[in-house]
C-alpha cells in the first residue's frame, strides 16, 4: 500500500472515526472520547509509518503497536479494519457476545492486535519487552505505543520510562494523548501531571511536544523519532477529547459512554460531511 499523506490522511482518519462511533453506537457501549483524541495518530503510524502486512499479521519482522490506553479499542478496531485486518462490517459486532470484537483488545482473537491490554499503565511496560527483545534478538522492527494522560498517574508509567531509558531503546516510540480530560473530570484536578515534557526529559527520554491533529507534526515527530539513537522518544500530543464530534468535544461526559439515535445521527452527519470536504465533493 502506498502511503497516505496530507488529506488522504486526514479522510482516513475521518473515516475510522466515524466507523469508531457507529461501532459504539450499536454497542450501547464503549470509549468515544478518547478513541477520537488519539484518531490521528493512530492513522498516521498505520497508514505511513510502520512497516506492517495485513495479510501475514504474525509477520516476525513486522513493526509492533501497543494501545497502552485499552479502553479506545474502538479506535484500533476501526484503523485496523481500514487497513485490512478484517472485513469492516465486522465493527458492528463490537463488545458482542457473538464475535470476536471485546471491549478492550485482545490479541488472541484479534487480527493485527499485538497486545492485549486495558489495565491501565501495563502497555507501556509491554512496549519496553517488546522493544528490548528486537535488541537481543538483532531485529530491526520498531515499536509504537499510544499512553492516556490520565494513565500516566499510574506508577508503573514511570518503571517502564526508567527501562526505556536504561537499555537505550531507540527503537520505541510513544505518545502520550493529552486530551485533558479522564473518566473522573480535568486531569489536572484528578491527578495534575504537568509538566510531562519535563518528567519524560529527566527520565533521559527523547521529548517532542506537538498539536496532535496536525498530520506533518505528526510525521515529523515520527520522523525525528527514527533519526534519534540511544534513547527512546516520547511523543506529548495536545488533543481535543471527540475530536470531530462537535457535542463531543472537550466533554468529560463523553468518555465512556454510546450515545443515542438522534445522538449518532447528528455525529454521523457531521463527520459524513467532514469526509465530503476532505474528499473535495
Amino acid at each position: 500500500m502506498e502511503k497516505l499523506y496530507g488529506k488522504d490522511l486526514a479522510c482516513m482518519a475521518y473515516k475510522a472515526r466515524l466507523l469508531a462511533v457507529q461501532a459504539v453506537h450499536t454497542a450501547s457501549s464503549g470509549h468515544p472520547g478518547g478513541s477520537l483524541s488519539c484518531m490521528d495518530a493512530l492513522t498516521s503510524l498505520y497508514f505511513n509509518e510502520m512497516n506492517i502486512d495485513p495479510s501475514n499479521p504474525q509477520w516476525e519482522d513486522r513493526d509492533r503497536f501497543v494501545l497502552s490506553k485499552g479502553h479506545c479499542a474502538p479506535a484500533l478496531y476501526s484503523v485496523l479494519a481500514l487497513r485490512g485486518y478484517f472485513p469492516v462490517e465486522d465493527l458492528q459486532l463490537l463488545r458482542s457476545i457473538k464475535a470476536h470484537l471485546s471491549g478492550h483488545p485482545d490479541m488472541r482473537h484479534v487480527p493485527g492486535v499485538d497486545m492485549s491490554t486495558g489495565s491501565l499503565g501495563q502497555g507501556l511496560s509491554t512496549a519496553v519487552g517488546m522493544a528490548l527483545a528486537a535488541k537481543h534478538t538483532g531485529k530491526r522492527y520498531r515499536t509504537y505505543a499510544i499512553c492516556g494522560d490520565g494513565e500516566v498517574a499510574e506508577g508503573q508509567i514511570w518503571e517502564a520510562a526508567m527501562a526505556a531509558a536504561k537499555w537505550n531503546l531507540d527503537n520505541l516510540c510513544a505518545f502520550v494523548d493529552v486530551n485533558g480530560l479522564q473518566i473522573d473530570g480535568a486531569t489536572r484536578d484528578v491527578m495534575p501531571s504537568e509538566p510531562l515534557d519535563k518528567k519524560f526529559e529527566a527520565f533521559n527520554w527523547n521529548v517532542i511536544t506537538i498539536d496532535g491533529h496536525d498530520f506533518d507534526a505528526i510525521l515529523s515527530a515520527l520522523e525525528q523519532a527514527r533519526q534519534t539513537k540511544g534513547k527512546p522518544t516520547m511523543i506529548i500530543m495536545h488533543t481535543t477529547k471527540g475530536k470531530g464530534v462537535s457535542f463531543m468535544e472537550n466533554q468529560a461526559g463523553w468518555h465512556g459512554k454510546a450515545p443515542n439515535d438522534e445522538q449518532f445521527a447528528q455525529a454521523k452527519a457531521e463527520l459524513e460531511a467532514k469526509i465530503a470536504e476532505l474528499e473535495g465533493k
